[in-house]
């Protein structure tokens, strides 16, 4: 029998590049060679603990997660697989608890100045069908992570901007999260309707001038804001075709349950659980949609954890499902900025 050492010295002894670490169904994950694989894991993403109890603690985390990892892909016939990353030592408790923070939103209590009314433009069905990435026109700008900060409603609501701002003919530029971290919410729970009403008020200013810290700090009030919108409109609730239509014109912020262990070690492929529920617990930005060779719909999206999760910190969810809530509740609350 071939030593499980091997196998994860083979895939790591050049450059001990976990990320691309992939389940392999002949491998007995013995006791010593998950230690071995976890102290490289350590080095590759430079996790350094307390003391040897805290240390201890999280090996049995890891390898619990390990196992779950290896058990999913190992069954097969599944559209996406589960794989390592730089959380496999966190229970999901813990993860959902860090890194998060949508707060839940309250449909009865939204202000009627929000228009949730379908767009004027007629639906071309045969324009909706086919691929649509804003990476490739230039409206994306790269992946970022917002640490154990619960501020994903603050990544997923500048994404949306940052799109609109380089279709509407001005230029793609990278606009601050830390401004609501230090003048809005801090790193406490939050949802994007309130994030767009920030942005229509107060405008927003580039990363550049203002750069993610990851924890709250002092409000700062550089030279001006990069950019301002004039606000914001909802996308109709439970329509996937609405969404379509929208997320056809640009990047579009949604909530999304995360809460399943399966969302947590998203590797690749199209993410695909009946049972992923719709209770939003985290936001990310469609920025895109499409279909696999073999049929799959999807909708792509921008999430906040870096790009050591996921494909490249990106996640292909099925689109179009049987329930009108959508994948994981993909189509409840999506929002979108006017300018």
């Amino acid at each position: 029998m071939v030593s499980v050492m091997f196998v994860f010295v083979s895939l790591t002894i050049v450059s001990i590049n976990l990320k691309n670490f992939q389940a392999t169904s002949n491998v007995i994950l013995d006791e010593q060679s998950i230690f071995d694989y976890y102290q490289k894991w350590m080095i590759q993403f430079s996790r350094v603990y307390n003391d040897d109890l805290e240390k201890d603690m999280r090996f049995k985390v890891f390898k619990k997660n390990l196992k779950f990892i290896e058990k999913f892909n190992n069954m097969g016939n599944h559209s996406y697989k589960l794989g390592v990353n730089e959380f496999t030592d966190m229970t999901k408790e813990e993860f959902l608890a860090t890194y998060t923070g949508l707060r839940g939103i309250n449909v009865t209590s939204l202000p009627e100045v929000v228009d949730q009314t379908m767009s004027s433009r007629k639906l071309n069905f045969s324009e909706l069908y086919f691929i649509k990435d804003w990476r490739n026109e230039g409206a994306v700008t790269p992946v970022k992570n917002q640490r154990s900060c619960e501020c994903c409603w603050a990544f997923s609501a500048v994404a949306a901007v940052e799109g609109l701002t380089k279709i509407s003919g001005k230029y793609l530029v990278s606009l601050s999260e830390q401004q609501f971290v230090d003048c809005f919410n801090g790193c406490n729970t939050g949802n994007i309707e309130d994030s767009l009403k920030y942005i229509t008020k107060n405008g927003i200013y580039s990363d550049s001038e203002y750069p993610y810290q990851g924890k709250p700090g002092k409000c700062r009030s550089p030279a001006g804001p990069a950019i301002m919108i004039k606000g914001y409109e909802r996308v109709p609730s439970n329509n996937e075709i609405a969404l379509l239509d929208a997320v056809l014109r640009q990047p579009v912020s949604v909530a999304i349950d995360s809460s399943t262990a399966s969302f947590m070690h998203y590797k690749e492929g199209v993410f695909d659980v009946p049972d992923c529920g719709i209770e939003t617990d985290h936001a990310v930005a469609l920025v895109g949609y499409g279909v696999t060779e073999d049929g799959i719909k999807y909708w792509l999206a921008k999430n906040s954890w870096g790009k050591n999760w996921g494909e490249k910190g990106y996640m292909r969810i099925r689109r179009m499902v049987e329930w009108p809530e959508g994948m994981c509740g993909v189509a409840q609350f999506a929002f979108y900025p006017v300018v």
